[in-house]
């Protein structure tokens, strides 16, 4: 076929010049991220994310079949994971100190695409297409962290009488809230938020096993004195 309207097999594939399907799609889902993240998932159309990440609606079928599929899979690949890249980079770090270290940051602001979770958990409501896999997802999620607690637990530095699953579910709700109750909608203070966290990790911990940690304003009073 020649012609003006001949285009590359490129083209119709949505695929760059040296890119592989793996690319396209990672490209894919970087652009649904950002795209969900700006104008949220009812006022996102598919061609909308096929034109951010410059391929044609038929070459983004070809990788995803559905806008529902789109979000759960930019929300795996781009939603915040903190705790587990801690975890990850340090994995000799007291798990109870990296729960601290992530959970002061929850109270700040975050970048747009971690506001996803929004996005998802608001759609997984109206959308059947979306909340069968955003089940999937909250439940290996929650999975996830019940079995940090269980090593946690193992490692002496949570109360082994605490049920798992009901820590990992107690964290699960710490972090997908956080997104809902953003710091415009209501702030603490630093300290006041890293004095609470301190307080619960010290309650979680095996009875007699660690001394109660002075509190941020605790501290300074006594640093006055």
């Amino acid at each position: 076929m020649t012609g003006s309207n001949e285009r590359p097999l490129n083209f119709l594939v949505g695929r760059r010049a040296g890119e592989t399907a793996v690319q396209t799609r990672e490209r894919l889902l970087a652009a649904a991220a950002d795209v969900f993240a700006e104008r949220g998932y009812d006022g996102t159309r598919v061609a909308d994310i096929a034109a951010a990440a410059g391929v044609s609606n038929g070459a983004l079928y070809a990788h995803f079949g559905s806008k529902a599929e789109l979000l759960v899979t930019a929300l795996r690949a781009h939603g915040q994971r903190q705790l587990s890249d801690l975890v990850t980079a340090d994995p000799g770090r007291p798990i109870t100190k990296s729960l601290l270290a992530v959970g002061r940051g929850l109270r700040r602001g975050r970048e747009s695409r971690g506001y996803l979770i929004v996005e998802a958990l608001v759609a997984a409501r109206r959308d059947k297409d979306v909340a069968g896999p955003m089940r999937e997802l909250t439940a290996e999620r929650a999975d996830w962290l019940t079995g940090l607690m269980r090593t946690a637990q193992a490692g002496g530095e949570i109360d082994a009488a605490l049920s798992p699953a009901a820590l990992g579910h107690f964290c699960l709700l710490l972090a997908m809230g956080s997104a809902l109750v953003t710091p415009d909608l209501h702030g603490i203070g630093d300290a006041e938020w890293a004095d609470l966290l301190t307080r619960i990790t010290t309650a979680l911990a095996p009875p007699g096993t660690a001394a109660q940690p002075a509190t941020a304003a605790q501290s300074a009073t006594s640093k006055e004195g």
